[in-house]
């Protein structure tokens, strides 16, 4: 038996692996018996809140997780899916890797996109795009600067090796996440039904194969690094971030594809999150079996690598697989093929128990369900902030109006968070041509659904600091904006997975901030009837100065019936009408022009889900009618902004404006008219003779439609107010991240 098991376990060891007492207690009951050092192990990272979301799980039955489109739903398996006619489903997640990017924001970033692919992939999906929901601090701190030019570059390497079209995302940037990036990625990928495969560890006497690279100590204590605040210390842990291999992530998803094509397969499940721990005892807990596997086959590139290190490991590209009996040679026939290296290292049992061995000798004998299923559940102190006090009571009655709108709008187009990102995602050069039909740089993302006339659309939103100033309405907002995004693409929202970083959980205004979150999302996806179908909790996002904003980022998937009726934001004929679907309400609360201009972080951002939901519908169906011209909401910057983007988004054909917003107005003042954040507002360009077609479709949902002006000339002009050429805003718009973090 290895020497490791002679370690004395007690209370202060298991609290040095971040458990605590009263958990070290239930350990032993569970078991009988104290646990020797590798079960320790075991337990601190599969109860960690990484893994066992010990401190969110219980409020996710909040979550509507049903539907009709529903294949695969939140918490079954590693992805969820979604029906999307045709015998073909939708599997998408989105996961963070936040501690990691922190400290090694190339490698930790790469590895993040891997291990998001393989969870899409192991369910039968062929991943067909990845986006990027990315906070950093400014662009002012020399820090943020290599952080957010490593951590494009990590995902750009990754993505581009492994041939995965990159099509967009969003990116915040705000002081509140300095020194604690937000890295989450979001992969989308295409099914047959029929070859949809779950992750477990089904069939007595099966088969049980490790597949992939080698295991290292890369990674060993990952789920706990990321289960605790970042320190000034955090980055000295050589093992904390696992290093990923796009290339061999490549070959091993379509090996993992093939396999389950040929029926091959029973189950299969990444070592992401704590490695061959985590997939060996839920793969064996989803089908209510037990695993029994020995240390000593697995593949090391490290040399005396004890059972805890091995199991614990997060070293990248690898696979738990198990296999059909008796079709081991045909795998292993196409695991050849594509070089891929395969170890059978045990069976499927009957007795409920993960039971790992080091050379025959049982090093480790834990109820599967014990990890999992029985891990604990907690109820966390809830306070509200004392902030809100003040931020939600402020008022904007005496606030200074700008005596120049242009300087404004040219500052705000200059404002990284608004401004374009194309210059980094210009690091992506892998994109399926032939399947993508509108990458970044509009609302949404539009892939092509291969062998139909359908394409998906798709977005990932979140505004941190509606979410700061209010909780609920920021959550519902962010739900609202990826659902608008998508519909502005032309595309029906189905469903979303959820990315929710928070602080530190422990501390009760971090968690009512948590809590409140949860219950906004709830709302909203009812509203919509977009269910939650995956998603991923990380807290404990904190830095020596505090908690980051709380960003509960939704990943939105929809479905465009017919691509040749796919939307985009920018003008495309001279003479179009310029409409505003929805109404200018006060919307300075929260804004990037009351932050920036006024320096002030206040506000109460509000929103109606059922005019939001009207206002979604009505476009929809315009755009669907095939009456529409061009589609763009307004978000960050408000109105005016939405107006420029409209005007410059295509740079090959740039299109000006003459505006009037004067009917709007509805006795507001003119800077929220032109730069206050509202939701439910979307503007669209139709053809003059179809103006009436527009109004008609509106007024069947209530919602109101407002003739703004045309599209004409070399300007974006806005009555009494705007008067800016579009070179002048173009060059705003595009050099801001140029100019600041030399990403060309």
């Amino acid at each position: 038996m290895t020497t490791e098991n002679t370690i004395k376990v007690d209370v202060s060891l298991a609290k040095e692996m971040g458990l605590t007492e009263e958990e070290f207690g239930n350990i032993k009951k569970l078991l009988g018996r104290t646990p020797n050092v590798t079960e320790l192990g075991v337990f601190s990272a599969m109860w960690s809140e990484h893994c066992s979301y010990k401190n969110s799980r219980k409020l996710f039955k909040m979550f509507p997780t049903k539907g009709k489109q529903v294949l695969v739903g939140a918490g079954e398996e590693n992805s969820g899916i979604v029906d999307i006619g045709d015998g073909l489903g939708v599997a998408f997640k989105i996961e963070s890797h936040n501690h990691p990017s922190a400290v090694e924001p190339f490698e930790a970033s790469a590895t993040g996109i891997g291990g998001c692919v393989r969870d899409i992939f192991t369910t039968g999906a062929r991943p067909v795009a990845v986006l990027g929901g990315l906070r950093f601090g400014t662009l002012e701190n020399e820090k943020v600067k290599f952080l957010f030019k490593e951590v494009f570059r990590g995902l750009a390497h990754y993505a581009n090796v492994a041939e995965i079209s990159a099509v967009g995302g969003d990116a915040y940037f705000d002081e509140s996440y300095e020194g604690n990036p937000l890295v989450n990625a979001f992969v989308v990928g295409i099914v047959k039904q029929d070859d949809i495969v779950k992750g477990v560890a089904s069939g007595k006497g099966n088969p049980v194969y490790y597949i992939g690279g080698d295991t290292g100590r890369d990674g060993v204590g990952g789920a706990s690094f990321a289960s605790k605040e970042i320190t000034e210390d955090s980055g000295s842990d050589p093992n904390a971030v696992a290093i990923g291999d796009p290339e061999l992530g490549k070959r091993l998803r379509e090996t993992c594809l093939e396999l389950i094509e040929k029926k091959l397969v029973v189950g299969m499940q990444d070592m992401g999150a704590a490695g061959l721990t985590c997939s060996s005892c839920e793969t064996a807990t989803r089908s209510g079996m037990g695993i029994e596997i020995d240390v000593a086959l697995i593949p090391q590139r490290e040399k005396n690598m004890t059972p805890y290190e091995i199991l614990l490991s997060e070293s990248q590209e690898r696979m738990l697989a198990i296999l059909k009996k008796g079709s081991e040679k045909q795998a292993l026939a196409i695991l050849g093929k594509w070089e891929i290296n395969a170890v059978e290292i045990g069976k499927v049992t009957d007795d409920g128990i993960m039971r790992v061995k080091e050379n025959g000798v049982t090093v480790c004998e834990v109820p599967a369900d014990a990890l999992t299923k029985k891990a604990p559940l907690y109820d966390r102190e809830i306070k509200e902030p004392a902030y809100l006090k003040e931020t939600k009571s402020a008022s904007f009655k005496g606030l200074p109006e700008p005596s120049d709108y242009n300087k404004v709008l040219l500052q705000l187009l200059d404002i990284p968070t608004i401004a374009s990102k194309e210059s980094a995602y210009e690091k992506f050069t892998f994109v399926k041509k032939d399947e993508v039909v509108r990458g970044a740089g509009s609302d949404a993302a539009i892939v092509k659904v291969k062998g139909t006339k359908k394409a998906l659309a798709i977005s990932v939103d979140c505004n941190g600091r509606f979410c700061y100033l209010n909780p609920y309405n920021g959550a519902q907002m962010a739900v609202a904006e990826a659902a608008r995004n998508v519909v502005c693409a032309g595309g029906r929202p189905l469903a979303i997975t959820d990315g929710l970083n928070f602080g530190n959980p422990m501390k009760p205004e971090n968690y009512w901030q948590f809590h409140k979150c949860i219950e906004g999302l709830s709302d909203a996806c009812n509203a919509l009837g977009t269910p939650v179908i995956s998603g991923n909790v990380s807290f404990y996002n904190e830095n020596p100065k505090g908690a980051v904003d709380p960003t509960p980022m939704v990943g939105m998937v929809g479905l465009i019936e017919d691509v040749t009726k796919a939307m985009t934001q920018d003008f495309k004929n001279d003479g179009d009408e310029i409409v505003l679907l929805g109404e200018n309400r006060p919307g300075l609360g929260g804004s990037e022009y009351l932050y920036h201009v006024h320096k002030q972080k206040k506000g109460d951002p509000q929103i109606d889900m059922k005019k939001e939901k009207a206002v979604q519908d009505a476009c929809l169906e315009a755009i669907r009618s095939g009456i529409i011209q061009s589609a763009h909401d307004t978000s960050e910057g408000g109105l005016a902004v939405c107006l420029a983007e409209s005007c410059i988004t295509n740079s090959a054909a740039m299109k000006g404006a003459v505006v009037d917003l004067s009917a709007t107005k509805a006795g507001i003042r003119m800077d929220d008219v032109l730069f206050g954040e509202a939701p439910s507002r979307i503007v669209v360009s139709v053809k003059s003779a179809d103006s009436g077609k527009l109004e008609e479709i509106a007024k069947k949902y209530s919602v109101p439609c407002y003739k703004l002006g045309k599209v004409s000339g070399d300007k974006l002009a806005i009555k009494g107010a705007i008067d800016i050429p579009l070179k002048k805003l173009s060059d705003a718009w595009r050099n801001a991240i140029p100019s600041r973090a030399n990403t060309d």
